[in-house]
């Protein structure tokens, strides 16, 4: 980090053993005794004008994307991907980026406070001994089974913290939830490795070894899983091998962002992904002489509201391909029979995959996991809002997620929250689920914290990445794990003494990305690299199952028009309140700072709706109103809306921008238990109301509005 720490200083710092090497070319080690201050009080390892880096995993989603941050003089000024780290290999994307814009964020909570669930943030402070004293009584004064913890799906050591606790306690195990895993359908996901493979595990569709790859709704260059993985492999898969550019085909009824990169683009009617699926598998069996399919191909095409030379194109290619993929994902699965179509996928890929060039594997466990454990599912949440609705639970502790913006109001969360009798939050921000709190005690931003993070999938290692903080904690905030552990009885001296304790058991392995001869090194080489990893590809590709697949129909609300919800590619979930990524122009229809209706041109104009018409979409849970975007990639039976905005409270950034989806879904589900939020159908409502979207594009240039105009 610096010479100007000597050998001496350092092993005081790290313990003996350590070596002097990961000082001085390193990104943070024995970064626990080091204090990051700003440049009025200039600490001795900082020279003027020059930047010292820190390596550390990027919290805007659960991927576990490693970044090295830049500071200088005490302050965070840039954000790059780590070279290191497998998941990412030094790529960001657009919200790893502006993850700044989270440190330096002016509405952030800056104390703990008494919030009583009023309607806006408290200003009666707490000192964080009281705080403390508040979680400890909650923690004693109610019995085990009166308390729950509702969790993020990051980061993990807090998660194996509270699990530890409530165990301890013998309270139930904490729930994990994020809005992009009920998008992803994760549950639906790893039950159907689990029906296939004999396995609970999230396949891992590896793209850069494809030259032909077939998706059903996965928009993996967006949101999906681990986007800037996935995004690596496709770039692989299109440079191609021999000469060969790989191909890439879509069906999806919207045109997404990932669609808009296809050589293909194939809009076939919701919910028939399955059963085209399982067609496209009998039309390569036919032509390589293997057994005749159960789903007649025409008629599949017929329903899917596509030509059968087009089914009959993409099995060809399929069968010339020496290394083809089939990927599935998003809203494919987000319908009643979404558990089939996975499976169905999954079943195409073990009939298409060539012995010598497989391109399906299961991810891999992260070092030290002895099993998937995947975030609850929609079922499982709306069973969960149910206990707090009962009154079962009398105390219920919240961190990382904002289930009452991000769970459908049809699940009645927030009425149930009222259920409760103290909600204690621990959020950075003050979101909706953190105003209807008792209390929020707010943890440090992901950039002032340490921890760790497994990755799911997005890479052929084994990886835990590592988190450090890259710049000392800018208001009077405090880790999570340390309330915890100063409340609870518990044999770790604070956060980082439990870091270590479960990095403890790596020190003896071999194999990794560094090795170390006790537990003070490995800290130090853990937050140089940023994290600790197999060196060996641990991905292993499944065998083939004859599980009978059921290519049933889905089930559908009675309504006019297919809705397609979206996660918005640019905010996702947690980002509206980054003005940043408010300000970046959504991929497909430039549209900034707001929610718009996608409508197919044709549809618009036999409704009598024009651009920027304020219209009501209503379905058998609830109704939105926002503007319309004249669209003509999307299927004239289809209306497409993005998830992100919506928040009534978040910031004033966020607060008051658009509308949230969310409040159309119902609580259906498929058999996995993950949301049918595809299968919702909708009516369009006119308002004679009007409001011009943000938009980046030229609408003389797209539609031709205003041409020939004299002004």
């Amino acid at each position: 980090m610096t010479d100007k720490i000597s050998r001496r200083d350092f092993l005081k710092l790290a313990g003996i053993g350590a070596a002097t090497s990961a000082v001085l070319t390193g990104c943070g080690p024995a970064a626990k005794f080091v204090t990051r201050q700003p440049y009025f009080e200039m600490p001795e390892y900082t020279y003027n004008g020059e930047s010292t880096y820190y390596a550390t995993t990027c919290r805007e989603c659960a991927a576990a994307c490693g970044l090295v941050v830049r500071t200088m003089q005490g302050r965070a000024i840039k954000v790059e991907g780590n070279k290191a780290n497998p998941v990412n290999l030094g790529k960001t994307c657009a919200r790893g980026q502006t993850t700044l814009q989270g440190l330096y964020n002016p509405d952030r909570v800056q104390n703990p406070v008494q919030q009583g669930r009023a309607s806006e943030l408290s200003d009666k402070p707490m000192s964080w001994d009281d705080a403390i004293v508040t979680v400890s009584d909650a923690l004693k004064n109610y019995k085990p089974e009166e308390i729950a913890f509702l969790m993020g799906m990051a980061p993990d050591h807090l998660f194996d913290l509270v699990t530890e606790l409530t165990s301890k306690l013998g309270a139930p195990a904490p729930v994990r939830f994020g809005a992009l895993g009920m998008f992803e359908s994760r549950a639906t996901l790893a039950q159907a490795a689990q029906e296939m493979y004999g396995q609970a595990a999230l396949p891992f569709f590896d793209m850069s070894k494809a030259d032909v790859v077939v998706s059903f709704g996965a928009n993996f260059l967006e949101t999906w899983l681990s986007p800037v993985a996935y995004t690596r492999g496709f770039s692989k898969m299109r440079k191609g091998r021999n000469g060969r550019r790989g191909y890439f085909v879509q069906f999806e009824a919207r045109m997404s962002q990932t669609a808009a990169v296809a050589d293909e683009w194939i809009p076939l009617r919701p919910g028939t992904e399955g059963l085209v699926a399982a067609a496209l598998g009998g039309l390569v069996a036919e032509a390589t002489g293997g057994s005749p399919s159960r789903v007649d191909a025409a008629d599949a095409a017929d329903k899917a509201g596509i030509s059968l030379n087009t089914l009959e194109a993409v099995a060809a290619r399929i069968v010339q391909a020496n290394a083809p993929l089939a990927v599935v994902g998003g809203a494919a699965l987000a319908q009643s029979n979404g558990l089939q179509v996975a499976k169905s996928v999954l079943a195409l890929n073990a009939l298409i995959s060539k012995a010598d060039s497989p391109t399906v594997f299961l991810s891999p466990l992260a070092p030290g996991e002895d099993e998937y454990h995947r975030p609850a599912s929609a079922q499982e949440m709306a069973d969960f809002a149910k206990k707090l609705d009962s009154g079962a639970v009398k105390a219920l502790f919240i961190h990382g997620v904002n289930p009452v913006f991000e769970l459908p109001r049809s699940f009645g969360f927030a009425d149930a929250l009222k259920k409760v009798e103290t909600v204690i939050s621990f959020a950075t921000f003050p979101d909706e689920t953190a105003l209807m709190s008792d209390y929020i005690f707010p943890d440090h931003q992901g950039l002032e914290s340490f921890g760790y993070q497994r990755a799911a999938t997005g890479a052929e290692a084994s990886v835990l990445s590592g988190m450090q903080p890259v710049v000392s904690p800018f208001h009077n905030t405090k880790a999570t794990a340390d309330v915890l552990l100063a409340a609870a009885n518990l044999p770790y001296a604070d956060e980082f003494a439990f870091i270590q304790s479960k990095l403890q058991q790596f020190v003896p392995l071999e194999g990794g990305s560094f090795a170390a001869p006790e537990i003070n090194t490995f800290m130090a080489y853990f937050q140089q690299y940023g994290g600790w990893w197999k060196q060996d590809a641990l991905t292993v590709a499944p065998a083939p199952s004859d599980a009978v697949i059921d290519a049933a129909e889905p089930k559908f609300e009675e309504g006019e028009y297919f809705l397609v919800p979206f996660v918005s590619p640019t905010l996702a979930d947690v980002g509206a309140n980054k003005p940043w990524l408010q300000e970046t122009p959504d991929p497909t229809t430039t549209v900034m700072w707001n929610t718009w209706i996608e409508m197919n041109t044709d549809t618009a104009h036999e409704l009598g709706i024009e651009n920027d018409d304020v219209v009501r979409l209503v379905s058998a849970a609830g109704e939105v109103e926002a503007p319309v975007y004249l669209y003509p990639a999307i299927r004239p039976d289809t209306i497409a809306i993005p998830f992100g905005q919506g928040h009534t409270a978040y910031g004033q950034f966020a607060a008051g921008r658009g509308v949230n989806p969310a409040d159309l879904f119902g609580p259906v589900f498929n058999e996995a238990g993950d949301l049918a939020f595809a299968g919702v159908k909708v009516r369009v409502e006119k308002t004679g109301k009007k409001k011009f979207l943000s938009r980046l594009e030229s609408k003389i240039g797209v539609y031709g509005e205003g041409l020939g105009e004299e002004h």
